[in-house]
C-alpha cells in the first residue's frame, strides 16, 4: 500500500493518520496471546486496541480504546531511568550497562560472568538496579514514580493495581533470584523483599494510551517537562532515547528499529511507547503478544505510522 499524502509539518492531521491505522489494524489476523504467565493479565482480550499521540505542546489525538487504562508493566522502566538519571547523573552507568542483551528480559545468563552488572536498564535485572537506586534517592521509589506520572499526564487518578502487583509477587521467583544474585556482588543496596515490593508496584501502575503519550513527552521535548522546567539535559534525553532504540523491546529491538525506526519501550501488558524527538510521542496498546513479549498489533500500528507520515529517526 502506498503512503497517503500527509504534510508532516507541525500542522499534520494526526487524527486522520491514526484513524487510517485503526482501520487497518481492525483487519489484522493473528493478534498473539496475552501474558498468561502473570495470571492477573491472562484475561486481557488480545483483540483490544487503542492508540494515542501527544505533540510537544500537549495536544492529544487518539483512536480505539485510547482512554482505557491498562497495566503498564515494563514501560515504567523508562520513567524510573529518567528519574534516577536526573538525580544521579552518569554515576548510574557504573551500576548498569547500555548494551542490548540478546537474551530474554528475565535471563540470569549474563550476570555471573559480568559480575552482577546488568547489560541495560530495560531488562529486569537492570530495572531492579535502577529501582533500587531510586529507593536510595527518594526513600519511596514507587510513590515517587507515581507522583511523576500523575503530574506529567495531568491525570491524578493514575494508581497501582494491587491485584496485578500481588500476582507478580506470587510468581516472582525469577526476579527475586536476579535481585539476590546482584546483591551478592554489592549492586543492590536495599533488602530484596523491599526492592521487589517497589518493583512490582511500579510495574502494576495502570495508565491509558493518552496518559502514557503525555507522560513520555519530556523525551520528545529534549528533557523538558510539561510545565517547561527541565528534568534532563538534552544529552541525557538523547541517552534515554538511544537506549530505548537499542534495548527497549526486549530481544527484538533490532526488528523494531527495522520496522518502526523510533525509540520505543514495550511492556507485557500490551503497551508500547515511541518517541519522535522534537515532534510527538505515541502510545499504542493491544494485549496480544508475540513470542518476544511485544504487542503484535502495537508494532504493526507503529510501523504503519512511520510509513504513512515519514516520521522516523532515520
Amino acid at each position: 500500500m502506498n503512503p497517503i499524502n500527509i504534510d508532516t509539518s507541525p500542522g499534520t492531521d494526526y487524527q486522520s493518520v491514526l484513524e487510517e491505522i485503526a482501520d487497518e489494524i481492525g483487519a489484522l489476523p493473528g493478534r498473539g496471546r496475552s501474558a498468561d504467565y502473570i495470571p492477573a493479565l491472562a484475561c486481557a482480550d488480545p483483540r483490544s486496541f487503542g492508540m494515542a499521540l501527544a505533540d510537544v505542546d500537549g495536544n492529544v489525538h487518539g483512536v480505539g480504546e485510547w482512554r482505557t487504562p491498562f497495566s503498564t508493566q515494563s514501560i515504567t522502566k523508562v520513567f524510573t531511568l529518567a528519574l534516577v538519571l536526573a538525580r544521579d547523573g552518569a554515576d548510574l552507568w557504573e551500576h548498569v550497562g547500555r548494551e542490548p542483551s540478546g537474551n530474554p528480559f528475565n535471563s540470569l545468563v549474563q550476570l555471573e560472568y559480568e559480575h552482577g552488572i546488568p547489560r541495560n536498564p530495560f531488562i529486569n535485572a537492570g530495572a531492579l538496579v535502577v529501582t533500587d537506586r531510586l529507593q536510595s534517592l527518594t526513600g519511596d521509589a514507587s510513590e515517587d514514580l507515581l507522583a511523576f506520572l500523575r503530574t506529567e499526564s495531568g491525570n491524578p487518578d493514575i494508581g497501582f493495581d494491587l491485584e496485578v502487583a500481588a500476582s507478580e509477587s506470587a510468581h516472582g521467583d525469577r526476579n527475586a533470584a536476579l535481585a539476590h544474585f546482584m546483591a551478592s556482588y554489592g549492586n543492590i543496596r536495599h533488602p530484596v523483599p523491599t526492592l521487589l515490593d517497589h518493583y512490582f508496584r511500579q510495574c502494576s501502575i495502570e495508565m491509558s494510551c493518552a496518559d502514557l503519550a503525555l507522560a513520555t513527552g519530556f523525551l520528545a521535548r529534549h528533557g523538558l517537562l510539561a510545565d517547561g522546567s527541565r528534568l534532563l539535559s538534552r544529552s541525557e534525553a538523547k541517552q534515554i532515547n538511544a537506549v530505548m532504540m537499542t534495548c527497549g523491546t526486549y530481544d527484538a529491538a533490532g526488528n523494531f528499529a527495522y520496522r518502526v525506526g523510533l525509540p520505543g519501550k514495550s511492556g507485557v501488558g500490551g503497551g508500547i511507547v515511541a518517541v519522535v524527538p522534537g515532534r510527538c510521542t505515541l502510545c499504542v496498546w493491544s494485549p496480544g503478544l508475540d513470542e518476544r513479549g511485544n504487542s503484535v498489533a502495537g508494532v504493526a500500528a507503529l510501523d504503519r505510522f512511520t510509513t504513512l507520515t515519514g516520521l522516523s529517526v532515520f
